[in-house]
């Protein structure tokens, strides 16, 4: 696809997810985690105009000064910024002046990509169109959170309930022994933290060739799986105690029955439908219950051509640090994952809120372990 041809598709799906808000809807800010509507429309349109606009076009007038301040994330290189938690404190600029900001912006990237030739250009639009699909995502879940803690459940819209999907499989995949190559190889965008092809060994490893379901995880909770302190790690357990956890994120009892919100409204469980929104901690907790075990970064990616995935992102119990060699950029793109190997672990494949075109076996998400508003799942290992 022609690369002004992707740019347009890539800016006009966040429309499209957006078309579905209530103008109250766009401004609200429930935690310092999920951002509002208003500001992930801005901030991907600020990448574009801080990044190539500004450094590629000769006297471009930018849309409006404060915008640096008010739209960058956490890139030092690029300035001074609001703290995350107050993201949701901005009734002005008002939505529409955000609307406008996109398309001014738009208007200028058009002309630009017209006759760019430039590969190190083009690959900062490829990532800038990426990192557009990754706050697509975070807009679903940051969205879902704020309605799901709204006390009267509103719907999003009917076509994303998004928790409806069953597994194809119900048997396992066995690997033998060895060495094999781990990291992103051939043409066709990566992240950094994917570059760094390496071998490593395995040993003889059973994976699930499904996720967990609902059913399966409410048995853990019957069994009293969030009240005995021996299958938690000690952090979890502080987690489980000290927020008064008994159930993954979304779920309530009503009439004796659990239910579960979805952003097109609440509904029961599905007993049968594949397990979502809960951490690292939970996961690894029904892993011991089952006398499994998560599976390494590694397993999971050398395991990934006979796996059915792309619904939840799984759980693994690798922490997320760099691969040998890898080799962070200078400057504000080198901040993009570089500096976040930290207190994380690492998810792999896809979710049902993951934008299209938008995953690769070789794909590292990471989260911290407490974290379960995203699209997160459990497959298990042995």
């Amino acid at each position: 696809m022609i690369l002004h041809e992707k740019y347009k598709q890539v800016r006009q799906a966040t429309i499209d997810f957006c078309s579905h808000l209530e103008i109250e809807d766009y401004s609200i800010q429930v935690v310092q985690f999920a951002s509002p509507a208003k500001w992930h429309l801005a901030h991907t349109t600020w990448f574009f105009e801080t990044f190539i606009l500004k450094n590629y076009v000769e006297n471009y007038t930018e849309y409006n000064a404060n915008f640096n301040y008010l739209f960058n994330s956490y890139y030092n290189n690029a300035g001074d910024r609001i703290l995350q938690n107050n993201r949701g404190n901005m009734s002005r600029p008002s939505i529409d002046k955000i609307f406008e900001y996109r398309a001014y912006v738009d208007t200028k990237m058009f002309e630009f990509l017209k006759d760019v030739s430039e590969q190190k250009i083009i690959d900062l639009v490829t990532l800038g169109l990426n990192h557009e699909q990754q706050h697509q995502e975070l807009l679903v879940t940051d969205v879902k959170y704020m309605l799901g803690h709204n006390p009267i459940f509103p719907e999003f819209h009917e076509a994303f309930h998004l928790v409806n999907d069953f597994n194809t499989y119900n048997s396992s995949v066995k690997i033998k022994a060895g060495n094999y190559n781990i990291g992103h190889q051939g043409p066709g965008f990566c992240y950094d933290n994917e570059l760094g092809v390496h071998k490593v060994y395995v040993a003889d490893f059973e994976i699930n060739n499904h996720l967990t379901t609902n059913g399966e995880f409410i048995a853990f909770m019957e069994s009293g799986g969030y009240s005995d302190f021996n299958l938690w790690l000690d952090e979890g357990w502080s987690w489980v105690n000290s927020n008064n956890i008994s159930a993954p994120m979304y779920w309530h009892i009503i009439d004796g029955e659990w239910h579960y919100y979805t952003l097109s409204g609440l509904q029961k469980v599905d007993k049968n439908a594949i397990l979502t929104h809960v951490n690292y901690y939970e996961a690894n907790a029904y892993a011991e219950w089952k006398g499994m075990r998560l599976p390494s970064e590694f397993e999971w990616e050398i395991a990934a051509n006979q796996l059915d995935w792309g619904r939840r992102w799984e759980w693994t119990n690798s922490a997320y640090l760099p691969y040998p060699n890898f080799i962070k950029e200078n400057g504000a793109v080198g901040e993009y994952n570089g500096k976040f190997m930290s207190n994380k672990m690492v998810l792999r494949g896809a979710s049902v809120a993951t934008s299209k075109n938008h995953s690769r076996p070789t794909y590292r998400n990471f989260f911290n372990p407490v974290e379960r508003w995203q699209y997160t799942g459990i497959r298990l290992a042995k």
